[in-house]
């Protein structure tokens, strides 16, 4: 792998208004290896929500960054993040994808560890030194750093990162949006969409905070909003895209569908208008009408560097997606959503979810279709070589169908996959 002025990740001009990426980027397998080390072994990423384990001795695991990680509560009610490997011979502890325990035991030698990662116990103790069960070393691994912020766990590999809220920096602002459509704690629906796509995950990335294609990549969903006036609000479309620092993004914005939180639709009826009313209401209540008004009538393409996407449109939804390969990625999606909600509100909440998010939906067939195109037209990578993510550049406030989201984080990714600045030359990116 080498990005050096003959051959650079990024072209990038401020006075002529062009930011360029290489598509190399996105077929190298030199760079896909880089990114496993520089990208995904230096950030912090998305484990899972505290809501996914309630109870003592619940857990799931959870394949992160290419590692098998025990997603734990503790008999404490502590949540805990462990390496899912046994300190003895390096078998897989737990097989099960998710449950309730008091201990995990390893098939292979039968060592037994409580849901802490402490060990409990061995066949033969008395071969070992009389110490053994307290030595540090023969407890289950806890994963080098483990923060969580309103709820949202996450992981990193890199012991010396920021902390997590410093990390975050501003996107902290809009999961506090989020977070805030109640007072009573929001929770994963239980169950969960997991798909694959054939193409580069910065692909996904890139889709996820833009809103240039949604006009014409999901013409089918919007022609059928368009056609019934059951499925379209009063408000108006429009909004703005910012680049939060660190790699992060988001665009804000209005849109015609229904919100469960909370903005009404013809469609949902008489008793949808009073139940909205009542949720809106409620929100003036706690946080005053601006906010309120912000809360239910805007929406959220949050991305949070370098793979977990919040979606906060005509659902909540929260996504993750990991590259295999240069051209093959797995995704996994939730739902989230409000502690007290009413039945009609999650009813209509989880049709918006499959109907537009889910892999069966107007939305994700669309996308992932367009991605693998794109990856089938990066084979000519070496003749066309650059993709061009320049709209907007140099707009004093960029709309959300504007590009400055993506540009976001190409600079982070670029900062840190070649943190030695490259020479400098014009159009070329130091």
């Amino acid at each position: 792998m080498n990005a050096d002025n003959a051959h650079p990740a990024l072209l990038v001009d401020p006075a002529q208004r062009i930011f360029k990426v290489a598509r190399r980027n996105f077929v190298d397998h030199e760079i896909y290896q880089a990114e496993k080390e520089k990208i995904f072994d230096r950030s912090w990423l998305y484990l899972g929500h505290s809501s996914e384990l309630p109870k003592p001795g619940d857990y799931i695991t959870r394949a992160v960054a290419g590692r098998s990680i025990l997603f734990t509560r503790d008999a404490k009610g502590r949540l805990r993040a462990l390496m899912n490997t046994c300190p003895h011979r390096g078998a897989q502890v737990c097989r099960e994808r998710k449950g309730n325990a008091k201990s995990f035991q390893c098939f292979y030698h039968g060592w037994v560890f409580s849901a802490d990662g402490k060990l409990r116990g061995q066949p033969g103790e008395e071969s070992y030194p009389e110490d053994f069960k307290s030595r540090e070393t023969s407890n289950m691994r806890a994963v080098p750093r483990y923060e969580s912020y309103r709820d949202f766990n996450f992981v990193s590999f890199d012991p010396n990162i920021v902390p997590l809220e410093q990390y975050l920096g501003n996107a902290k602002e809009y999961l506090d949006v989020i977070c805030d459509q109640t007072d009573a704690g929001m929770s994963i629906v239980a169950g969960s969409q997991e798909y694959s796509i054939r193409a580069n995950w910065k692909l996904l990335t890139e889709n996820s905070i833009d809103g240039y294609h949604a006009m014409t990549t999901h013409a089918s969903y919007f022609d059928i909003l368009m056609n019934s006036t059951d499925n379209m609000s009063a408000g108006t479309g429009g909004g703005f895209g910012y680049d939060l620092g660190n790699g992060h993004a988001v665009l804000e914005y209005s849109a015609p569908w229904g919100r469960p939180v909370a903005q009404w639709i013809p469609g949902w009826g008489e008793a949808g208008k009073t139940e909205i009313a009542r949720q809106y209401d409620k929100l003036i209540q706690l946080y005053g009408k601006d906010r309120a008004d912000r809360i239910a009538l805007k929406n959220r393409n949050l991305f949070i560097f370098p793979n977990l996407v919040v979606n906060d449109i005509m659902a909540l939804t929260v996504r993750t997606y990991f590259p295999m390969a240069p051209d093959y990625m797995v995704i996994n999606a939730w739902a989230l959503a409000p502690n007290d909600e009413t039945a009609w509100a999650r009813k209509y909440r989880l049709n918006n979810f499959l109907e537009f998010l889910g892999p069966g939906g107007f939305a994700t067939p669309d996308d992932a279709e367009a991605l693998e195109h794109c990856q089938r037209g990066f084979k000519n990578s070496k003749e066309a070589m650059w993709n061009d993510i320049s709209k907007g550049m140099g707009k004093d406030k960029p709309s959300h169908n504007d590009e400055l989201q993506m540009r976001a984080f190409w600079t982070q990714w670029n900062r840190q996959m070649f943190p030695t600045p490259i020479p400098s030359i014009k159009g070329v990116a130091a």
